[in-house]
């Protein structure tokens, strides 16, 4: 296989998340509520898999080689352009974070914010895949020998097998952190009820 085969992959798989999502934007215009459970799963899904997985896979491998290499001033730009989309999609998914919130807090106004942010992904990733598929990953093997494809797709196997490990220790620090914060928080209440 070779080292785009993956990403290939992983964009099929968020191009059927995009289909899901058109197909939850009109319920959730019809029904004029949003379904804030559906919204996590996306924020999930686009900063987990689409974000850390795919592209960084992409950002921190892939487009690390070719900045090593003498590329055409074409590839050069698209290059670019890829890595300004990747910092775009973060953006509209942390709005897309932020507007659920605001909904789930009680911000009736969050409703249209919360379509607009999906409606944009829904746009945008078929566009962003397809300059990926049809644009650049083929023409940017040919920078590659077939050895510096190989230990690229081995980087990508170890890339993936370390993943889950770091989701899941973000978390764990994030709940200690919050435990801490906690702690800290009820020192200084007990401190000041001493005082008083």
């Amino acid at each position: 296989m070779k080292p785009i085969g993956p990403l290939m992959i992983e964009h099929r798989l968020i191009e059927r998340m995009i289909r899901i999502i058109g197909e939850e934007i009109g319920t959730m215009t019809g029904n004029r509520k949003v379904d804030t459970v559906f919204v996590d799963t996306c924020v999930d899904f686009f900063r987990t898999y689409a974000d850390r997985t795919h592209h960084g896979k992409e950002e921190d491998i892939l487009f690390r080689d070719l900045a090593r290499k003498k590329l055409s001033v074409e590839h050069k730009k698209v290059m670019d352009e890829l890595v300004e989309e990747h910092v775009y999609a973060r953006n509209v998914v942390g709005k897309l974070h932020e507007a659920g919130s605001r909904y789930l807090a009680g911000d009736a106004t969050a409703l249209e914010d919360t379509l607009n942010c999906l409606e944009t992904l829904v746009r945008f990733y078929p566009v962003h895949i397809e300059k990926e598929d049809k644009h650049f990953f083929f023409p940017c093997l040919e920078y590659f020998t077939r050895e510096e494809q190989d230990a690229m797709l081995g980087e990508f196997r170890e890339f993936d097998r370390k993943m889950i490990h770091e989701k899941f220790q973000k978390v764990v620090e994030a709940r200690e952190g919050k435990k801490i914060d906690a702690v800290a928080a009820g020192a200084i209440h007990s401190k000041t009820s001493r005082q008083e």
